[in-house]
């Protein structure tokens, strides 16, 4: 049998890579996606199976594209994970309106684009996966979230509207809300004080992720929260 593909967004140091390892350790072939050709370059490198393609998610032009090349090589992906997201923080009063309009384009638009192409196959399929991660911005508008929360919030309604249209037909939509700080180098320096427990593992929200993936129908998630043992929420 043919290894099953994914194509996952947003491959950076830390969630992204460790979907695509994770991904990878459990016999799929992978479909990176991200902006840094150079990181895509050296996970192909370290990861048997992996594959990179540059792409900007937030441009439709990009996204019919990569999705084109990503068939042409290596056939079509029966899981996709809209991991990419586009931030950024000040009040409503502060922000540039142009930033919160580029992160609904990474975050929402992106995540549309995608499905757009990638479910029509896993429709006729009956099976499949589509999965978005998120935080807690999704649930909730901060006062400094003001150019980020209300993208994160459609992104999750989008997928919510996509799960109920998707889960009869057999496709398994799911938004994994991250409820902590992900343990990459910039967030360490960041939290310099902060003890190993208050971060969140990479690979342990790709192994959720996986979990959530391969779920058996007769017990699908929508809304899954993932968090540390001593986080306030």
């Amino acid at each position: 049998m043919a290894q099953p593909l994914l194509l996952v967004t947003g491959v950076g140091p830390g969630t992204g890579s460790a979907i695509v390892r994770r991904f990878a350790q459990g016999g799929y072939r992978v479909a990176m996606l991200a902006r840094d050709g150079a990181r895509l370059t050296a996970l192909e490198k370290e990861i048997p199976g992996a594959h990179g393609f540059v792409c900007d998610v937030s441009d439709e032009v990009q996204v019919e594209a990569t999705v084109n090349a990503v068939r042409a090589k290596l056939g079509t992906p029966e899981v996709l994970i809209h991991n990419a997201v586009g931030g950024g923080w000040g009040t409503f009063l502060d922000i540039d309106p142009a930033m919160l309009n580029r992160n609904f384009q990474v975050n929402t638009m992106g995540l549309l684009y995608l499905a757009q192409r990638l479910a029509p196959a896993m429709i006729e399929a009956g099976k499949g996966a589509i999965l978005a991660t998120g935080n807690t911005s999704a649930q909730r508008g901060r006062a400094l979230f003001a150019g980020f929360a209300p993208t994160k919030a459609a992104q999750r309604i989008l997928a919510e509207a996509m799960a109920r249209d998707l889960g009869p037909k057999g496709v398994h939509v799911a938004y994994v809300l991250i409820d902590a700080v992900i343990d990459v180098p910039w967030t360490r320096e960041r939290f310099s004080e902060a003890k190993d427990d208050f971060f969140i593992k990479p690979a342990a929200i790709a192994d959720e992720i996986w979990h959530v993936a391969h779920q058996d129908r007769s017990a699908w998630s929508f809304n899954v929260e993932i968090r540390p043992f001593g986080e306030t929420w």
